[in-house]
């Protein structure tokens, strides 16, 4: 029998048991696709992130406990946080080679930052549908070929006594869909739903950001936001877009470190 430590960390937070909880382990050669799909699967949070060594960084990758996905910022954040808090890495910046190219994570004074590409929408008509499914009437929409769509409300209040319904959302297609409205104490809020990648609501998205910031730019002609996402344990981004790039800052704390065995 084997054993490697696994930890499990709350990300977009500096409180234990807020923001978005993710699995990491970080592992010495690559690990075979199944095992850590049955590992995810056994984590059962909305990401577990795995990277190993390559010559100029990490290679990671992210599994909900039903598939792989192709960008995630909490485990991100998570895993860099691991990486330093346990001295894997010395250096202030980690690279790390993904399904979505080369992302990088930073020490910000008590903060990490990550560089994550911008994702562009555009609207559509599936606007129609989503009126008919969820409910709602959106004042702003959007949607990306990366599998994200952005609904705008009326106001904030209403994103966050938002019901979801996980079948009505299904019928969406296989989207990441987010809802959020201007507030008084932050730029904008959000909640994320993701039921087709086995998530009925994510309690902290940062890859859901990349498309937030280029949403609210285009509305409020802003390039900064200090932002919230309104689910139950609730988390804050401070967000950025510089080109075709947003960095989303925040904090991480570990609650549980482990032996997975084999």
């Amino acid at each position: 029998m084997s054993k490697r430590n696994i930890y499990q960390v709350d990300a977009f937070t500096d409180v234990a048991f807020k923001g978005n909880p993710a699995g990491v382990m970080i592992l010495d050669n690559p690990m075979e696709e199944q095992l850590m799909q049955k590992i995810a699967n056994e984590m059962n949070l909305a990401e577990t992130a795995f990277a190993y060594p390559v010559n100029d960084g990490y290679n990671l990758r992210w599994f909900t406990p039903e598939k792989e996905v192709k960008l995630c910022g909490h485990a991100t954040l998570a895993t860099a946080h691991i990486m330093w808090q346990e001295g894997f890495i010395k250096t202030d910046k980690i690279n790390f080679h993904t399904l979505s190219g080369i992302l990088s994570a930073e020490r910000v004074g008590d903060y990490i930052q990550l560089n994550f590409p911008a994702i562009i929408g555009r609207d559509t008509n599936t606007k129609e549908l989503v009126k008919a499914q969820l409910g709602v009437d959106p004042i702003g929409f959007e949607e990306s070929d990366k599998g994200y769509m952005v609904v705008e409300l009326t106001n904030s209040d209403e994103v966050k006594n938002f019901l979801p319904d996980s079948e009505k959302l299904l019928k969406l297609g296989e989207f990441v869909v987010i809802i959020t409205a201007r507030d008084k104490e932050y730029d904008f809020v959000s909640r994320v739903f993701a039921p087709a990648f086995g998530i009925d609501e994510d309690p902290v998205t940062g890859s859901a950001h990349c498309l937030l910031a280029t949403y609210w730019n285009n509305v409020l002609g802003k390039k900064s936001f200090k932002a919230y996402q309104a689910s139950k344990r609730g988390g804050q981004i401070d967000a950025s877009l510089e080109k075709d790039r947003v960095y989303l800052t925040g904090k991480a704390v570990t609650v549980i470190k482990g032996e997975i065995l084999f």
